[in-house]
């Protein structure tokens, strides 16, 4: 049995007496550019339309040495955060020509070195990676070989690696001066995994602000490891036991902050009127829920769309591309979950 498929370069260079390359070339529209005959581009891409032929994508990039997808590496693809940055990625890089294959690392620094040799295995032209570890060691090699890879959120400013992240601790400050001002003095900090960019920065524009106003920092009152939902569940239960005269808690991700709800509502303990709080990381729901949440606001569609834009700088010319950070502004939703203190 002859398994050679039907509509293949061969078989179709066969029957007109012409190369593989030229009915490769009359295919992708170079047919002028290699002066093949009008005759020849016609029948080839009729008989090509008749038999619903479609040049293989992979074996176009392998002889090309260029894929047109890129590789996206996600920490949670359930956290709003980063669905929202996946979606913008998936949408510029399309109207470049480009696909996305997607990883989630599921917050496991192991999986998410797994899933970058995945990729480069695979092939991909280019590379946008949300970190999960608390160091770069591993993304060094990466820097060194200028291989083309922007770091997104969670980022590393000394690595050598383009990147683009959220302002957190002037977003983070803010936030807390925004309790300061309706006069709370007991505030807790619900952070998030020690040692990452954001959670770091985060807790600085909030013990920042304390120092401005003159507030001493308590350390009994920044809890927690994650920024998932659990921790800011089991966080606020112990806060509430540990430190019952806290008057506002602000919670470091848009997750932390619905565990802490539920926390607070299971306590018997009313938003805002026992307690005030504030999310780092606004999304569409939170101002649906009872009372309507304030938060932190991340452009995370303009970082998702610049993180695009920085690796197809990359991508064409990695030596001469811009090798600093992008640092974008976060901007203070207020709505009714802080309540102004006599």
């Amino acid at each position: 049995m002859n398994s050679r498929p039907r509509n293949s370069l061969k078989l179709i260079s066969e029957k007109f007496g012409v190369s593989p390359t030229t009915v490769s070339r009359v295919l992708s529209g170079q047919a002028q550019k290699y002066r093949i005959s009008p005759e020849t581009e016609k029948a080839i891409k009729d008989f090509a339309a008749k038999e619903n032929f479609t040049p293989n994508p992979i074996a176009k990039g392998l002889r090309l040495k260029k894929t047109h997808t890129i590789g996206l590496i996600i920490p949670d693809i359930a956290n709003p955060f980063f669905a929202g940055i996946a979606s913008q990625v998936v949408n510029v890089a399309r109207t470049h020509g480009y696909s996305i294959v997607l990883c989630d690392s599921e917050e496991n620094p192991a999986l998410e070195k797994q899933s970058i040799e995945l990729l480069w295995a695979r092939q991909v032209d280019g590379m946008i990676l949300c970190p999960v570890g608390q160091t770069p060691d591993y993304l060094e090699r990466y820097a060194r070989e200028q291989r083309p890879l922007v770091l997104v959120d969670r980022v590393f400013p000394g690595l050598g690696l383009p990147y683009v992240s959220a302002d957190n601790f002037a977003g983070a400050k803010n936030a807390t001066a925004h309790l300061l001002d309706n006069g709370h003095r007991r505030i807790a900090c619900l952070r998030g995994m020690v040692g990452t960019a954001p959670s770091e920065a985060r807790v600085g524009g909030y013990t920042a602000a304390l120092k401005e106003r003159g507030v001493p920092f308590d350390p009994r009152l920044v809890v927690g490891d994650s920024f998932g939902e659990q921790s800011g569940y089991l966080d606020t239960k112990l806060l509430i036991r540990a430190t019952p005269d806290i008057t506002a808690i602000f919670a470091m991700s848009n997750l932390l902050a619905l565990g802490a709800l539920r926390a607070l509502r299971e306590e018997n303990r009313g938003v805002p009127g026992d307690i005030s709080v504030i999310a780092f990381d606004d999304q569409p729901y939170l101002a649906h829920l009872s009372p309507p949440l304030t938060t932190v606001a991340q452009p995370h569609l303009e970082m998702g769309a610049a993180a695009v834009k920085l690796l197809l700088d990359e991508m064409r010319a990695p030596s001469s591309a811009t090798k600093s950070g992008l640092c974008l502004p976060t901007s203070l939703v207020i709505r009714q979950s802080v309540r102004k203190l006599d």
